[in-house]
This record gives C-alpha cells, structure tokens and sequence, in this order.
C-alpha cells in the first residue's frame, strides 16, 4: 500500500511534464573554427546534442519530408565553395514515407572545404542551418547559428587538382579563434547528460503500477496456484528456477507486446499531439471513469472465455510454449484488475508521445513478473506472504477512486482547451474534496462497497492512510476561495478559470492597470492583455517592460510557472507593478474573421493555416523566436525590441531565484536601452 501510495503522486507529477520545455540553445551546441593550410581550408562546425534529440544529415533523399543540416559559406571572389564532408549517419526507413532517411545524434564535426584566392587576410563567414528533433518525433522549428571566421591570405594560389584533402596531410595546420555572432548562441546552456524526464517517469510509475496490481484480488491469489505448479512441473531445484525464468520473461513479453502494438498503431507524432486533443482528453475522461466504476465494484471488465480456455489448454504443453501460455493464461485470468491500470498507464503514456507506451509496459510486467518468479523458483518464500481476505478488495476500491480522480483531469483538459468553462476550478475542487471524502469515510469503516467483507477493526496502516486522505481534503477546502494549492499546481484548472477569479484576496492584489478596458484578470490577480499590439502601445504609454508570456491554456508547465512561482514574494511585485504583461495563447480556439485568415510560410517549404487566435500567437513564437514550447517568455524594450538577455522558460527557470533573477536584469536592460533612446 504504502508503494502505491506514491504511484499517484508520480501520476500527478506526470501530467506537469506533457508541455515539457525544450528550445533550440538547450539542445543543440556548436563551436566553430577554421583549420587551414596553405590555400586550402575547412570551416569546422563541432555539434554537440543533447542525449534524446538529434538533427538530420546533410545528404537525404531529393524528396524528403526533412529539413538537411547545411553548413552554408558565404561566396565571394576570395574564396571557392567546396564539398561538404559529414561523419556516416544513422539510417533508418521512414515508415510513413517508405525512404531512407538519415540523422545524426550526440556529437560531432562537420566540415565545408574552401579553396583561398586572396594574397590578403580576410573574414570567412555563413550560418550553420538545421532541425532538431527528439525521439518521439517532434521537431523544433530549423534554426540558424551565424559564424565570422579570420582566414590568412594564401602566397601562392592553388589549383583544385593539386589539393590534398585534410585525411591526407600532416602538417601543422593553423586554428583561429572564433567569432560569433549569432545572439542565440549567449544563452547556449551546458547540455545535460541525463535521460529524457518523461520516460524515466513512465517507467517508474509503470513499475509502481505493476507492484499496486499485485495487491489485488485477482493476482495475489494466483501466487500461490503459480509455486504450486512449479513445484510439481520441476524436477529438481535447477530445473525450478528455469521456469521460473522462462515464466517471468514470458509474463514481460506478453505486456511488452502489447506497449509495442499501440505505438506501432498510433505511430509517434499522433500520440505526441493527444495531451491537448479534445477529443482524446474527453475518450481517456470516460475510460477512466469506466475503469473507476469497475474497481468500485459495479460489475467486472471481463475476456471472453473462449480465450481463456484456450490458453489454459495450451499451457498443458511441455516446454517454452506451455510456460508461455500459463502466463498468458495469468493475464488473461487478472484482467478485470490488472486491465484498469493498463489501460490508465496506456493513457498516461500514450500523451507522452514516443516509446512510452512500450517502455510503460515493460515497466509494469517487470514489477510484476519479478515476484511470481522468485516465489516460483524459492517455494519456501511463500510462508512470509499475508494471506488473502478482504483487504484486497479495500486496495481494488481506493485504486478506483484514484482511476476517478485522475479521470477528472483530462475533462479538465478539454474544458480548457475550447475554453467552455464548464469544469471551473471550483467545481473541479468540490469534485476532488468530495471524492477523498468519501474515500476517508470508507478507509474509517463506516462505508461498504460490494464485494468487502465486514470490518471489525482498522488495521494501523488503514487508520494512517484514512488520516492522511482526510488531511489531503481539509487541505484542499480553502482552494474554494482562491488558495493556491501549490501542492497540486498545475493540476486543477488555473487560479484565473474560476467564477470568481480574485477570491477573497485584497484588492491590492490587482494590479493597477486594471481601468485599462483591454486588459483581463489573469495569473495571480495581475491585469494581463491578450493583443499584442494592444499591449505594445500601452507598455510604451506607461514606460514599462512588456512581459510576452507564450502560454496555453492546457499546458500544465504554464500553470505550474504562474501558481508556484509568479506568486512569490518578489516575484511578484515585479511583475504586477513594474511590467506590462500580455498573454498569448498558442492553442485559442476563437476564430479570426474570414478577412485575416491567411496561409504562411514558417520554414522553407513548410506552411501554416492562420485561421484561428492561436494559430496567430504560434505562428509569431515559431517565426520570430524559433521555439514552439511554452511556456516562453521574453521581454522588450522601450521601443517594443526585444532585450538582450534571452528567453525564460519552466525547463531552466522553473524556480523562484532563477526567474527572479532574469526579471530584475530585463528591468536594468530596460533602464539601459531607455537611457540610449
């Protein structure tokens, strides 16, 4: 119990990374230098990528979907443009196009070859283009690092034919300092040699999920049948243990197939886009509620038995293949239990994106084959297992009313995304204090469910797990009336989705711009617009920053920004008394009129329909600041330019000092640039 416990703080904490922040400095690094001999040289690009992400090749195939990676030198009659030379990619065949494309990942060195025809020093210039993109399929907007580099005029000017290339001379070759100009390149930040945080975090919860399976009434009992057939089926201790190994395998494989059959139907770049679909949201809403429903006790989630008894039949066979199919005969036999979680960690996963649903399964059947195996390959070990009562269907029910918890969230979801305010923070806390209310009353005792067997006395850790639902619901109450709950930020609806969005808080909570007729309650009780332009003119009425916050309003990282760090002391007086602040929201729904629906070009080739507020906002982050995450923010200066010190987002200012920091040296840069004007 105590382990599943923290499997739905893990779930809680899952959701705040579905709007996870990653921009092109975070990612990709390069350093360029030129290497020269003579009247020969090479523009040296050394990358280095972030572990999870990578960019394509220089050479893909003619029609290719993908953007190459150039390394492009500017021609002028000092120099001649010559071959580009890349280490050997990665290939892969694109299953949706059915061609060979090609990447690069992790680090390294790409080179442009140069022919000097100068007798005189001069500058080597150009840009590095490329795209990145991470595992699951999503790509940054291509993206552009400029170089200046100094070349030394050659005595004597050589003919192509008589060049060596740099594989085949070994003399000193001369390395000169580089010169970038690139601006983006000042916030480049050391690149993390970590994991990705979202499958790290599936796989932890998945294989806290599969302990949380065991303690169910439909697997626990099947522990012992599971020894005792080993116990019988083995001849010796060696040959027990093979089983038991083989059993266990089996168990992952089977999950582990299943994790592989939604990724391959759905595909990556589908899942990716589900955390904000409404449909999808609402789809999970009602499973989860089914689920939910089903572990309370209702009625059971059942297979067909004609399956059942063929896998049971089929495990009567000697060998790999009878172990297999007793432990597809176990899956089969658990599922009314076992099949609510899978089908949340399939939800949950699936809007990570990527491989999350195999790597969920592989979790959950993990945790779970683990101890069937060592109970089936040390018999002896059963004597310290709790036998069997109604316990289990006490831990069956408070999963159901986790499943109806969480189901709630993805409603929520897609009230936000369309705007519909019918989910209203109010009315999704009175659903939450309800439910754990009702859970703590159940957990006391004073409630039965079907299928429970009479309570005679509480149990230690039921009398601590009941107090500690009810301390969870006392907590949540004064969010009612405008309380934060920064415990669970980012979890219910957002501070301002509320009926009354300034609670019981002061008036001087509000910010002072709040006469200004354009202006709406937003995060923290501060007046923020939501035009651009609007709020460009007032910025430079008042002579104050303008705040450009890129949000969405079911992007969870947005909410946890604005809720656990917008608020703090500092922090929040700054942005309420010394900035202008206007919100851009990336997936508004609201339609443009017919007059300003366009189609434009963000990258070469690539275009987007404007048709929607949305469309707008993301069309100006994508083009102007070549992020599409959120959130992101930026400042500007007294002429609406933008100030030179970079971006802020949740992934590297997701704390108080952080982003506190980046405020107060936008308002010097502010005074700076208004002192020039």
């Amino acid at each position: 119990m105590k382990k599943y416990l923290g499997l739905i703080l893990f779930l809680l904490q899952l959701n705040f990374l579905f709007s996870q922040i990653i921009n092109h400095e975070d990612v990709v690094k390069v350093n360029f230098s030129l290497e020269q001999k003579e009247c020969e040289a090479f523009v040296v690009a050394k990358i280095t990528i972030i572990p999870g992400w990578h960019i394509n090749s220089y050479k893909l195939p003619k029609d290719s979907y993908a953007i190459p990676s150039e390394l492009k030198v500017s021609k002028t009659n000092k120099l001649t443009v010559k071959e580009t030379i890349e280490p050997k990619p990665i290939q892969y065949i694109d299953e949706d196009l059915g061609d060979m494309q090609s990447y690069h990942k992790g680090s390294l060195t790409m080179k442009r070859r140069v022919l000097i025809n100068s007798n005189n020093d001069f500058k080597v210039s150009g840009v590095f283009s490329f795209q990145v993109c991470d595992e699951a399929g999503k790509c940054l907007m291509p993206h552009e690092y400029t170089f200046s580099l100094n070349a030394k005029g050659c005595e004597a000017i050589k003919s192509d034919s008589v060049v060596k290339m740099e594989k085949d001379t070994g003399s000193q070759i001369t390395k000169n300092n580089v010169v970038n100009n690139d601006p983006a390149d000042k916030n480049i930040k050391k690149a993390p040699s970590k994991p990705s945080k979202s499958m790290f975090l599936i796989f932890i919860i998945s294989f806290l999920s599969g302990f949380a399976a065991l303690l169910t009434p439909c697997v626990f009992p099947m522990i012992p049948m599971t020894v005792s057939f080993f116990t019988k089926k083995s001849k010796s201790k060696a040959d027990g243990i093979k089983n038991a190994l083989l059993y266990g395998i089996s168990i992952i494989a089977i999950y582990v197939l299943l994790g592989t059959i939604v990724t391959t139907i759905f595909g990556p770049s589908a899942l990716n886009a589900l955390s904000t679909n409404v449909w999808f949201n609402l789809l999970f809403f009602v499973l989860l509620v089914v689920f939910a429903i089903s572990f309370l006790g209702a009625f059971e989630i059942m297979l067909p038995n004609s399956w059942l008894n063929k896998a049971d039949k089929a495990s009567d066979k000697g060998g790999f293949i009878g172990i297999f199919f007793m432990a597809l005969a176990l899956a089969l036999v658990s599922f009314s239990c076992t099949g609510p979680i899978v089908g949340t960690l399939l939800v949950e996963s699936a809007t990570i994106g990527g491989i999350a649903p195999f790597v969920g399964m592989f979790g959950f059947s993990l945790a779970l084959a683990i101890p069937f195996t060592l109970f089936a390959a040390f018999p002896g070990w059963m004597n310290a297992l709790p036998k069997s009562g109604g316990w289990l269907n006490t831990v069956k029910v408070f999963l159901g009313f986790l499943e109806l918890a969480l189901a709630f969230k993805f409603l929520s979801n897609a009230d936000l995304v369309v705007q519909g305010h019918f989910l209203e923070r109010e009315l999704f806390l009175a659903i939450w204090i309800g439910l754990f209310a009702v859970l703590t009353i159940y957990l006391f005792g004073f409630i039965r469910l079907p299928h429970d067997s009479p309570t005679e006395k509480l149990s230690v850790f039921r009398t601590l797990l009941a107090s500690t639902c009810l301390v969870f619901v006392i907590y949540l109450i004064p969010g009612m009336w405008g309380a934060p709950l920064k415990l669970i930020s980012g979890f219910p609806p957002p501070l301002s989705y509320s009926e009354s969005p300034s609670g019981i808080k002061s008036s001087e909570n509000t910010n002072s711009h709040s006469e200004n007729k354009d202006m709406h309650l937003g995060p923290q009780n501060i007046m923020v617009f939501h035009d651009l332009e609007k709020a460009e003119a007032y910025a430079k009425e008042v002579q104050k920053p303008l705040f450009v916050d890129f949000t969405g309003h079911a992007c969870v990282n947005c909410r946890k920004m604005e809720e656990k760090v917008w608020g703090e002391p500092g922090i929040l007086e700054i942005l309420r008394d010394k900035m202008v602040i206007v919100s851009l929201y990336v997936d508004e729904k609201t339609a443009l009129p017919t007059s300003e629906h366009k189609e434009l070009e963000y990258a070469p080739g690539k275009k987007m329909k404007i048709t929607q507020i949305g469309h707008k906002w993301s069309y100006l982050q994508t083009t102007r600041y070549k992020s599409n995450t959120q959130p992101y923010y930026r400042l500007l200066g007294p002429q609406n330019e933008d100030l030179d010190i970079g971006s802020a987002d949740y992934e590297h200012h997701g704390n108080a000092t952080d982003f506190k920091a980046w405020l107060e040296k936008g308002l010097e840069e502010y005074k700076k640039a208004d002192t020039k004007n």
